[in-house]
């Protein structure tokens, strides 16, 4: 039970980072849009990320001045049948993770 209590509580620690941070693309990663192809991608030295559905919506309000739940809040108005609550900073986390985001 104890190691329960713990997991919760970096839960938590997690989720407050969460609302404080203003992600915005790390210095080498570039958001693009292939015209031709109609799909957003994230250029990356030596790689091309291809963006499904509404991942390069989410990256174009990684600005560094808005901070997540800003972001999820304008998500939630052009999306509101999306679960953007939950998928949004789940998303945010992972391309983070990666070091695409700062």
């Amino acid at each position: 039970m104890p190691g329960a209590v713990v997991a919760a509580g970096r839960r938590r620690a997690r989720g407050a980072a969460m609302t404080r941070w203003c992600p915005a693309l790390a210095p080498a990663v570039q958001l693009r849009h292939d015209q031709v192809r109609d799909t957003d991608l994230l250029l990356l030295p030596e790689r091309v990320v291809v963006l499904e559905g509404s991942a390069g919506a989410v990256l174009r309000l990684c600005d560094g001045v808005r901070a997540v739940p800003d972001i999820v809040a304008e998500l939630a108005v052009r999306y509101p049948d999306a679960p953007v609550a939950a998928e949004v900073p789940a998303f945010l986390g992972r391309i983070r993770a990666e070091g695409w985001l700062r």
